[in-house]
C-alpha cells in the first residue's frame, strides 16, 4: 500500500505536465504566428506550410517548473537547469535567426560540461561488456561522458526529420527509463522520467500525424531537439552510473541505438566522400523511407517500433537472462552493418522498398 501511495503522485504529476503542455501549446502557436516565428517551407525543408518551431519553448519550461514542484534539491540540479536554459535559449534564437554552426557546437560543449562536471552525470564504468568483469573508464570517465553528451545532443537533433520522430524517440527512451527506475526502486528518478514522458506526450498531440491531422501543427525546433538530447544524456548517464546503477550501460546503448547508428553512419559516409561530418543532406535513416516511397506517418511509426524493439531487448533482455556480452556483441555488429549500408544509401532504400513490398503482398494474401 505504501508503494502504491508513493507511485500514484508521480503519475498524477506526469499527467499534470501533459495537460499543461496541451493547454499552453495552442497559446504559444497563436503567439508564434502573430510574431512571425514560423518555419517556412523551401530549400531542404519538406513541409508544405509554415509551422511554428515552438515545441521546445513550451515543453522544457513546463518540465523545469514541474521538476521544481517535485521538490528536487536545486544545489544538485542547478547544472541541469542551467544547461537546459542555455540550450533552449540558443536553439530558440537559432530557430529565428540561424546561428553559426561553430557557435552552436561550442554551446553544446558548455552544456555537456555543465551536466558532467558540476552535475556529476558521469559514466565511470561500462559494465561487464564482454563477460570478463566491469570495464572501468578511470581517467577517461570525464572526457568520455562529455563527448557522449555532445554526441547525444547532435544525434537527437539530426534525427529530427519527420513529424513525431524526435519526440517519439524521446518518449520511447523515457518509457523504458521510467520502467527501469521503478523496478530498481529509484522512485525519484522514475518520477522525473515520467515528467519528461508527460511533456513529450503533450507535445506529440500536436506534432504526431494522425487520421484527423495530416501534418504536424508545431515543430519541436532546435530549442527542443538539442535540449531533448541533453536531458536524455543527463538521465541515461545518471541511471547508468555506479553510484545509482538503475540500468546497465549497455542497455542504455540499445535504447539509443538507432540515433547513434544513424549519426555514425552519416559521419562515416560524409568523411569517405571528403565532406565535413556535419554537412546537411537527405541521407539519414528516416530519409531512406521517404525515398523508398513510404508515407511520412508510416515511416515514423515503423522507426519508433524499431526503437521500441531495441529498447525492449536492451532493458528487458538482462532481466530475462540475456548475458550482457550478447548485448554488446550484437550492438557492435548492428552498428557496423548500419555504417556499411549507410556508405551507399541506395542499399537502405532497396531493402526498405523490398520489405514493404513483401509486407503488402503477404497482407493481400
Amino acid at each position: 500500500m505504501a508503494l502504491i501511495e508513493s507511485i500514484n503522485p508521480l503519475f498524477l504529476q506526469a499527467i499534470l505536465a501533459f495537460v499543461c503542455v496541451v493547454l499552453l501549446m495552442p497559446v504559444a502557436r497563436f503567439a508564434a504566428f502573430k510574431t512571425g516565428f514560423v518555419d517556412k517551407p523551401g530549400g531542404r525543408k519538406q513541409h508544405e506550410v509554415a509551422v511554428p518551431p515552438i515545441g521546445g519553448l513550451v515543453i522544457f519550461p513546463v518540465f523545469l517548473v514541474m521538476l521544481t514542484l517535485q521538490g528536487v534539491d536545486f544545489k544538485d540540479y542547478w547544472p541541469l537547469f542551467s544547461a537546459v536554459v542555455l540550450l533552449v535559449a540558443t536553439g530558440g534564437i537559432d530557430d529565428r535567426w540561424p546561428l553559426p554552426a561553430r557557435l552552436k557546437f561550442v554551446v553544446q560543449f558548455v552544456a555537456a560540461i555543465l551536466i558532467v562536471l558540476p552535475g556529476t552525470a558521469q559514466v565511470t564504468s561500462l559494465g561487464d561488456l564482454f563477460g570478463f568483469g566491469p570495464f572501468g573508464l578511470n581517467f577517461m570517465s570525464l572526457p568520455f561522458s562529455i563527448v557522449a553528451a555532445v554526441l547525444l545532443i547532435n544525434a537527437i537533433n539530426l534525427f529530427d526529420g519527420l513529424d513525431g520522430l524526435s519526440g517519439g524517440v524521446g518518449a520511447v527512451v523515457f518509457s523504458f527509463l521510467s520502467y527501469a527506475a521503478f523496478t530498481a526502486g529509484a522512485y525519484a528518478l522514475a518520477g522525473q522520467s515520467l515528467l519528461v514522458l508527460g511533456v513529450l506526450a503533450g507535445f506529440l498531440v500536436y506534432n504526431m500525424r494522425a487520421p484527423w491531422r495530416k501534418r504536424a501543427s508545431v515543430f519541436i525546433g532546435d530549442s527542443g531537439s538539442l535540449t531533448l538530447g541533453l536531458i536524455i544524456a543527463w538521465y541515461c548517464m545518471t541511471m547508468a552510473s555506479y553510484s545509482v546503477w538503475v540500468v546497465e550501460p549497455m542497455s542504455v546503448a540499445w535504447l539509443l541505438a538507432l540515433p547513434i547508428f544513424d549519426i555514425c553512419g552519416q559521419f562515416a559516409r560524409r568523411v569517405r566522400l571528403g565532406q565535413h561530418p556535419f554537412t546537411p543532406d537527405h541521407f539519414h535513416f528516416h530519409h531512406h523511407f521517404i525515398k523508398a516511397g513510404i508515407p511520412a506517418g508510416r515511416a515514423t511509426f515503423v522507426i519508433l517500433c524499431i526503437c521500441m524493439l531495441f529498447g525492449a531487448f536492451g532493458v528487458l533482455g538482462p532481466a530475462l537472462g540475456v548475458p550482457i556480452y550478447v548485448l554488446t556483441i550484437s550492438w557492435i555488429l548492428l552498428l557496423f552493418a548500419h555504417i556499411f549500408m549507410s556508405l551507399k544509401p541506395k542499399r537502405f532504400q532497396k531493402l526498405i522498398s523490398k520489405l514493404f513490398s513483401w509486407m503488402r503482398e503477404n497482407a493481400d494474401t
